[in-house]
């Protein structure tokens, strides 16, 4: 089993137990965490923008020109900005941390 650690907006830290191959969408679901995915995961809307600790983020595969793109569209983008559903765990990634931006904007306009 690996862990993560999702960083609410008030500084409030969570380490959670995740499977590997799930995504960061998927496991913030699963704990209940205000990650909304809107699009499913399909990279169709920002609603699952998350910002990646700086340490982690070089360890990250690069974002598709396509994820770009949305999160030209999300609130509070930072250099470390990826959307979690694509980010999927590995055993790479055992202790991620992730913050969870104040807001979403909803670019599917649902």
């Amino acid at each position: 089993m690996l862990k993560m650690t999702f960083v609410e907006p008030g500084g409030i830290l969570h380490e959670v137990e995740v499977d590997d191959g799930s995504t960061v969408l998927e496991v913030a679901r699963r704990h209940g965490f205000d990650l909304e995915g809107a699009c499913e995961g399909c990279m169709a809307c920002s609603t699952c923008h998350v910002i990646v600790d700086d340490n982690w983020f070089k360890k990250l595969d690069h974002a598709s020109e396509e994820e770009e793109d949305i999160l030209d569209l999300a609130f509070d983008v930072r250099p470390t900005s990826r959307l979690g559903c694509q980010i999927s765990l590995s055993p790479a990634l055992n202790g991620l941390v992730v913050a969870l931006p104040s807001q979403h904007f909803n670019v599917m306009g649902g």
